[in-house]
């Protein structure tokens, strides 16, 4: 009998032919997805893709158990749909949460267009605070959140990325780093970077208030914040920085705060994440909605 992982390990990896695009799909370790083929074609006792250096294929053996697994779990995943929705069948509308300006601008355009593709479910949106937006989806609050990545998560499901910003440091306007171009993750050993209340290292958003530098120079610990509001009142105050993203230079502009950008450091992403518990058709349906948003909203600034 198959565990879950190895079906969908050996389906997403038949699709995507990659090791890679399939660990990010099934957000595992590619090599988690490697020992769980491996330990699958151990279980039949033949190979069931060709693997090179530069490709992967289904091997014979491959082509006629997809062709076996496909329908069978197509019409499980049906089956896990109804029954879910069945039990959700008296609420009336989906609940969306976001943090940020740019994902909430993404996401009431979102429930303007889902109307097109579910005309009978009705969308709420609502802004989530930094401090406590992932336990707001895991309390059922709200049934899918945009926000920043990473989230490592074992009980979330990840969607696409929407919005790939690039990363920059919050200072105040009267600090030395302020008359700078740009920063490297090396100045961060400069600042004190502030930091969500009651997080520990690993919870979200750790990533925005690393302990070292890539030199492994120490990071002096700022105050904490609650709400992006009052961090932004601290960095402006003098106590501190804060990692951001771009999208503070639309939306966050203070006189007594500079936004620098980084220039090594990789970019914050954005997606809508939900809990597999409550893994819906609509809420992917909704995810699909904001990933449409997104598209044209590339689009439109590429060729402005």
């Amino acid at each position: 009998m198959l565990e879950r992982l190895e079906l969908e390990a050996f389906l997403t990896l038949a699709e995507e032919l990659h090791f890679g695009r399939t660990a990010e799909r099934l957000h595992v370790t590619t090599g988690r997805i490697s020992q769980t083929i491996k330990k699958l074609e151990r279980q039949i006792g033949a190979p069931l893709f060709e693997r090179t250096n530069r490709s992967v294929r289904l091997t014979p053996l491959g082509h006629r158990l997809l062709e076996d697994l496909r329908p069978g779990y197509e019409q499980i995943r049906a089956g896990l749909d109804h029954a879910i929705d069945s039990v959700r069948q008296t609420r009336t509308a989906l609940r969306v949460g976001f943090v940020g300006a740019a994902a909430g601008q993404l996401a009431h355009q979102a429930r303007d267009l889902f109307p097109e593709h579910e005309p009978e479910c009705p969308v709420h949106v609502r802004e989530a605070q930094i401090i406590d937006a992932v336990a707001r989806l895991r309390e059922g609050d709200v049934d899918v959140l945009v926000l920043s990545l990473p989230l490592p998560e074992p009980d979330l499901v990840i969607g696409p990325v929407l919005i790939s910003e690039p990363r920059m440091l919050a200072v105040p306007t009267g600090h030395p780093l302020a008359r700078r171009k740009s920063v490297t993750l090396e100045d961060l050993a400069d600042i004190p970077l502030l930091r969500l209340a009651g997080t520990l290292p690993g919870d979200w958003p750790s990533d925005r208030w690393p302990e070292r530098t890539p030199r492994g120079r120490a990071v002096p610990g700022g105050p904490s914040f609650e709400t992006f509001q009052e961090a932004l009142q601290l960095i402006g105050a003098g106590s501190g920085g804060c990692i951001v993203g771009a999208q503070v230079t639309r939306f966050y502009t203070r006189p007594d705060v500079a936004y620098i950008p980084f220039s090594d450091a990789p970019p914050i992403d954005w997606a809508p994440v939900w809990l597999k518990s409550n893994n819906t058709r609509l809420i992917r349906a909704f995810a699909h909605t904001a990933q449409e948003v997104a598209n044209r909203i590339y689009l439109a600034a590429t060729h402005q």
